[in-house]
């Protein structure tokens, strides 16, 4: 009889850092609304922290800030911002500074994504999600670093796989955070990035996940060597790792949060029917090519 795989459960970070190691700390969150950067501003607020999240649509990003607020008893104030102008970066940055004094992690979350082919992306469309994921992460930083410093404080960047204009812009940002950690380190900075892979229940991989019968949903989370598709949870934990001490000499690095997936170099669509005949896989997908 074939054994069955190990799935790994999930921990949550309070059954493994202390609730406390962020007390008197501040998050600032880019995207931090909704999906995972809201699920990564949640666990770094059960850990004592403050959070100022930004975001566009100021009527969500209220809403969320009261609902996080509300979840972890700490203090969350929405910012309304766009990452492509700075401007409303640098009020957004102000505000937090004159509600909390001070800002020691940022998280670079905002993005723009959506599915489609090269041979059918737009040149509007390739541009836009450079200039919210490698421009806005750019001028998050610049107008959060005097703070940053003076808190020697750290970056995580996270960054999503697939699509030629993600693909583009993500590695914009990997180079981005290397060079913060190689210039900023001695001023006491550090800047990872988070890669997540395929992440159950977010907006994006609504629109990337196949459609499939429960038991071909199974076989899918077969297809990571941990067991399973990840989990907002999973990214947040790892976010908590690389804020705390014990990742004080941990910079300049990408901390994939895959479940193993990326060493099986497994396609999420058939190969190459997708590339060949595009149009004959949308039943496979929610969203639009």
């Amino acid at each position: 009889m074939v054994p069955s795989p190990y799935v790994v459960p999930f921990v949550p970070s309070t059954s493994v850092f202390k609730e406390e190691i962020f007390n008197g700390k501040v998050l600032f969150c880019t995207g931090g609304g909704s999906g995972i950067c809201r699920g990564m501003t949640e666990t770094i607020l059960r850990h004592g922290a403050n959070a100022t999240i930004v975001g566009r649509k100021v009527d969500r990003l209220t809403q969320a800030a009261k609902e996080l607020s509300e979840a972890t008893g700490r203090k969350v104030i929405a910012a309304q911002g766009d990452v492509r102008h700075p401007e409303t970066l640098a009020a957004a940055v102000k505000k937090t500074i004159e509600a909390f004094g001070r800002i020691d992690f940022v998280i670079c979350g905002a993005a723009g994504n959506f599915l489609v082919p090269i041979s059918g992306l737009s040149e509007n469309g390739f541009r836009t999600v450079i200039e919210i994921d490698t421009i806005g992460t750019y001028n998050t930083i610049k107008a959060t670093l005097p703070h940053i410093r003076a808190a020697k404080g750290a970056y995580i960047h996270v960054r999503t796989p697939y699509q030629a204009h993600v693909s583009a812009a993500k590695a914009g940002i990997d180079a981005l955070s290397a060079v913060l950690a190689v210039e900023e380190g001695p001023h006491g900075v550090r800047s990872n990035v988070i890669a997540p892979g395929p992440i159950h229940g977010t907006e994006g991989m609504d629109r990337l996940e196949s459609k499939g019968t429960a038991d071909e949903r199974a076989q899918r989370d077969m297809l990571y060597p941990s067991g399973r598709m990840g989990v907002i949870g999973d990214v947040a934990n790892a976010a908590v790792f690389l804020f705390s001490d014990a990742a004080l000499n941990i910079t300049g690095q990408v901390l994939p949060v895959d479940g193993g997936s990326e060493h099986l170099r497994t396609l999420v669509f058939p190969y190459p029917k997708a590339v060949l005949d595009p149009e004959g896989i949308k039943s496979m997908i929610k969203g639009k090519l």
